[in-house]
């Protein structure tokens, strides 16, 4: 009867896929096109996969090819060089080796072992050489073996053999090298794992009789972590956080200074936990903020202490006060100028957390299970997937210290009283990066996240961000700031087309970090300067977020700004203001 009912749920499953397909798009839909590339006949699996994608991206029509039964490697190699957004790679073991499979039959002899463990390394370094190439100009998302080996070896099934070791040494060996490139993303197999049980997977009759392995929970469950990875929910890029019963055990006003804890010996280890989780988000850039009903000198004090797993340098705002917790937050969100669908609210008590999301029913708001161990692993593992980011940059590692010198900066401008005097003194310098070519992936993040400061909100997928720059008239320019308040790192990008006299923009953005410093007139000033331009043309779009950009444009155009509105190099001189940084260059081809 259980094994009725999870057929009957799979084929819900298949068919719920199915139906997802069936849905209309619009005749002027864009194309996503990706590429599957495997050994076995697709088959469900590729519809899951199209079914998935096509939720993930609603406005998109969804393509993906397929290639060749029993030959991977060369289906690699065909694929890829189709106009493509993604090539998805999944591998398995008779991939490697056909003996590793159970549709041929290769032999299975002691004798055939080693050479089994010698071919699949080959298979693999072929394999490696491949997809390191490809990742060069398109992103590959790469699914490691997921079936068992065969019964092959001579040892009994309690006792790993050599070969089966070596086999397994070798895959981790190879995903792990290939997972070091920057385009190349690998399917996690321990979430895989929880999603669909290993001795659950393997579908024998249907490989037998159509070449498709997979039981079809794996396969969805599979389709599913593949597609995440083509198309990933944006990361959540703030957490504000409780402190009493939440950051530690204890409330600070009762218990004092030494009664607060985040100890085995105490029975409230998990506290100690979250603090060091939160540290580890604070290392990747995540923003942390404190918003607590305390008193802000006990709170410093608490800090103070040496055994805090998180250091108060991480945290930037602390909210600490007797009045509500959504005048917290909303403030919060000022400083840091995000969204509140880009914030995590964390908080002990649910009618605090219910208090929150009814001011913001954007905002994530959770409740910090402090005496329920299960529930706490699952909230830091959903908090690990809302936060999850494909690498840390530079200016991830100063995020806080900007956004915390930035406030401390408006307060010396606001005091100053005159904009030209603090700027003058500020002693700031702009570095200037001119390239011909699409791999700064810091500039394909700042286009692809950026909001306020946004030309017209266009995102780019990797395969569009490499195929903008095959034209010889496209540039990339970056610019990088700092002043003796400390520096920004990296905060603007600008993608755009010389024509003789004229630069089109199709993309320009900006971090609302570097708001109020003229880092915008510095940037139209070095585009008219290095391409002896006359006239700059934008590609500008009004989205619900981009108000700053179409301010900065109204002033500097004088008029409402217009898809395709243009601005001469005189207009710009005559109403831009004075820029005082000093400006370093650097050319990248």
């Amino acid at each position: 009867m259980l094994g009725l009912v999870a057929w009957l749920r799979d084929l819900v499953k298949l068919i719920d896929a199915l139906e997802e397909l069936k849905k209309p798009l619009a005749e002027a839909a864009p194309c996503f096109r990706a590429a599957l590339a495997c050994g076995f006949t697709p088959l469900h699996f590729e519809t899951f996969l199209r079914a998935q994608l096509t939720q993930r991206l609603p406005r998109k029509r969804v393509r993906l090819d397929t290639g060749l039964f029993g030959d991977l490697r060369g289906n690699l190699e065909r694929l890829h060089k189709a106009p493509l957004e993604v090539l998805v790679v999944i591998i398995e073991w008779q991939d490697l080796d056909l003996r590793l499979g159970i549709r041929t039959l290769g032999g299975w002899r002691t004798t055939d072992l080693q050479d089994i463990v010698n071919s699949t390394a080959e298979a693999l370094r072929l394999l490696h050489d491949s997809i390191i190439e490809i990742s060069g100009f398109l992103p590959v998302c790469v699914s490691i073996p997921t079936l068992p080996l065969p019964p092959l070896f001579m040892t009994s099934p309690q006792q790993a053999s050599s070969y089966e070791l070596q086999l397994r040494e070798l895959i981790a060996s190879f995903s792990s090298t290939i997972s070091t490139q920057a385009k190349v993303r690998v399917v996690n197999s321990q979430l895989l794992n929880e999603l669909s049980t290993p001795h659950d997977r393997f579908d024998i009759k249907s490989e037998v009789q159509t070449g498709f392995p997979y039981k079809l929970s794996h396969a969805s469950s599979l389709a599913e972590l593949v597609a995440d990875l083509i198309a990933p929910s944006s990361p959540k890029k703030g957490i504000i956080t409780d402190l009493d019963d939440t950051m530690w055990a204890g409330i600070l006003g009762e218990v004092g200074l030494e009664g607060i804890s985040w100890s085995l010996d105490q029975g409230t280890h998990l506290h100690g936990v979250y603090q060091q989780f939160l540290e580890s988000l604070a290392s990747a850039g995540i923003l942390i903020a404190v918003a607590s009903k305390n008193e802000l000198e006990l709170v410093n004090r608490a800090f103070e202490r040496s055994d805090l797993r998180l250091s108060k340098d991480n945290i930037y705002p602390l909210e600490v006060h007797w009045s509500r917790k959504s005048e917290s937050v909303r403030r919060i969100l000022q400083v840091w100028n995000l969204g509140a669908d880009d914030v995590i609210f964390l908080d002990d008590s649910p009618m605090e957390a219910s208090e929150v999301k009814d001011a913001f029913p954007e905002m994530e708001c959770l409740v910090f299970p402090k005496s329920d161990y299960e529930a706490f692993w699952v909230l830091l593992k959903d908090l690990r997937r809302a936060f999850g980011k494909r690498s840390v940059n530079e200016e991830d590692l100063i995020r806080t210290r900007s956004i915390r010198e930035a406030a401390a900066l408006r307060g010396v401008e606001i005091s100053s009283g005159s904009p030209d005097d603090f700027l003058r003194s500020a002693a700031a310098s702009v570095r200037v990066e001119l390239a011909s070519g699409g791999q700064d992936t810091r500039a394909f993040e700042l286009v692809n996240k950026t909001n306020q400061f946004n030309l017209n909100g266009r995102r780019w997928t990797q395969a569009a961000w490499s195929s903008y720059f095959i034209d010889p008239a496209a540039f990339l320019m970056t610019v990088a700031y700092e002043d003796k308040y400390g520096p920004l790192g990296k905060i603007s990008a600008v993608l755009g087309r010389v024509d003789g006299k004229t630069v089109k923009i199709d993309s320009w953005v900006m971090s609302c970090r570097a708001f109020s410093r003229r880092i915008e007139h510095q940037t139209l000033k070095q585009i008219f300067e290095k391409f002896r331009a006359e006239e700059i043309v934008f590609e500008y779009l009004p989205t619900p977020r981009n108000a700053p950009l179409r301010e900065f444009l109204m002033e500097m155009l004088g008029a409402e700004p217009q898809p395709g509105g243009s601005l001469s190099f005189a207009q710009f001189s005559s109403r831009s203001f004075e820029i005082f940084q000093r400006v370093e260059e650097a050319v990248n081809e």
